[in-house]
């Protein structure tokens, strides 16, 4: 018996494409799953009949619990009350053997209830959250509020690296950070880098037929030979969209006829605002929300896509989730350095390039390496690099055989 806790919601696209694929591939190897989450009332409104069907027929319980946002702080503090609770309650019935936590804020409380209950207990660190709140303007240290919190969360982070009976890191670039934080070095044996993996099944161009690709461009009001930019995912604290759009504008000199995609749940306004502020027509900009099932068709359109994320500490420990389905896609990718194993792989894989910075002169020449490689040519060499970095199937064979560990111990 497991119990996986997160704070990300199951009905958000985070947590349908980098939760509940692992844990349906686990749980059809044999282990018996429960799963408590925070949903945010809207989408649960909209996918928790959906998400919870899926759960059944995979033989996972699922126990939704409300996601609380406002005030900052104490409403986690709440959320976090409410996941204890819960979770010692469903426990005193099935007696987990294996608190399995996502981030740091539910591994605070599954190494609590682990310890009560003589379990085992993963730490899937999902990067350096802490770190992040800081970086990403959310939490000030100018604020004694906020200095005490991050003090005294950065040393739970500790205790849970030193403390764990196993962790999991998104990055091997994060593994001598650890270290570091700890104060010793790590077990090797105990530790598992796990990227944000794709379904190569799901994100498979050769699904996409040619009548549906013109049929989408004719949708979109994408003229036939236009080139086509992408972007996938969420604008939020670390996506420099204006970046992003500063490459468009130079990708507009060499194909004045480009037209920038994003597939984005974000609000249209937040990037045309950013476009007029660049004199980019804003005929030039589509914005298409999409739900899961539909990202597949509307990636199959695109001749590259883009991505660039603030550099950080906090970040050396991330993998963009997007970087495994754009290149299960076989689309050639630019992004920044700085971002965890990603320009690593890009370089070893030669599958993109890697922006040395956000000048002029970096992005011409991204746009000069384009020139030389085109992706429809080499759609099946990109893709052959997800399988055998971001495959779906082998990051869930790395938690079976880091389950199958911990669990032998006993």
């Amino acid at each position: 018996m497991i119990l996986f806790l997160s704070y990300d919601g199951m009905t958000d696209p985070l947590g349908q494409s980098q939760v509940l694929t692992y844990l349906f591939g686990l749980s059809n190897s044999g282990y018996k799953i429960h799963i408590i989450s925070f949903e945010k009332p809207e989408r649960f409104k909209q996918f928790g009949a959906t998400i919870e069907e899926q759960c059944n027929l995979n033989g996972i319980v699922w126990h939704p619990l409300p996601y609380t946002k406002k005030p900052p702080v104490i409403s986690t503090l709440y959320d976090l009350i409410k996941l204890y609770r819960t979770a010692k309650k469903i426990n005193s019935v099935f007696h987990f053997k294996l608190f399995h936590c996502r981030s740091q804020l539910t591994a605070m409380i599954g190494r609590k209830l682990a310890k009560q209950n003589n379990s085992k207990f993963i730490f899937d660190m999902r990067g350096f959250w802490v770190d992040e709140r800081v970086e990403g303007n959310i939490w000030k240290l100018s604020n004694p509020f906020y200095k005490i919190i991050y003090t005294y969360l950065k040393k739970k982070e500790k205790e849970l690296f030193l403390t764990a009976d196993a962790i999991v890191s998104l990055t091997k670039k994060a593994l001598p950070l650890i270290e570091k934080i700890q104060g010793k070095k790590i077990n090797h044996q105990l530790i598992k880098v796990i990227p944000c993996c794709a379904d190569i099944d799901f994100f498979d161009p050769k699904s996409i037929s040619l009548e549906n690709k013109i049929a989408l461009r004719k949708e979109l009001h994408i003229p036939k030979d236009a080139f086509i930019l992408t972007y996938l995912g969420g604008i939020g604290t670390w996506y420099l969209c204006a970046e992003m759009l500063d490459f468009f504008n130079r990708i507009l000199i060499k194909f004045p006829d480009a037209r920038f995609l994003f597939i984005t749940q974000e609000e249209p306004e937040l990037i045309l605002k950013l476009a007029r502020e660049r004199n980019i027509p804003e005929s030039l900009i589509i914005i298409k929300a999409a739900q899961r099932k539909d990202v597949p068709p509307l990636l199959s359109v695109s001749d590259v896509s883009v991505f660039f994320i603030k550099p950080s500490f906090s970040k050396q420990a991330s993998s963009p989730t997007k970087q495994g389905e754009l290149m299960s896609m076989g689309i050639t990718l630019i992004c920044n350095k700085g971002i965890g194993d990603t320009d690593q792989i890009v370089h070893d894989t030669n599958t993109g390039f890697v922006c040395s910075d956000f000048t002029n002169e970096s992005y011409d020449q991204a746009i000069a390496f384009l020139s030389k490689n085109n992706s429809i040519e080499r759609c099946e060499e990109i893709r052959d690099n997800a399988k055998k970095y971001f495959s779906l199937k082998e990051g869930v064979q790395s938690y079976n055989q880091l389950y199958k560990l911990l669990l032998n111990q006993e």
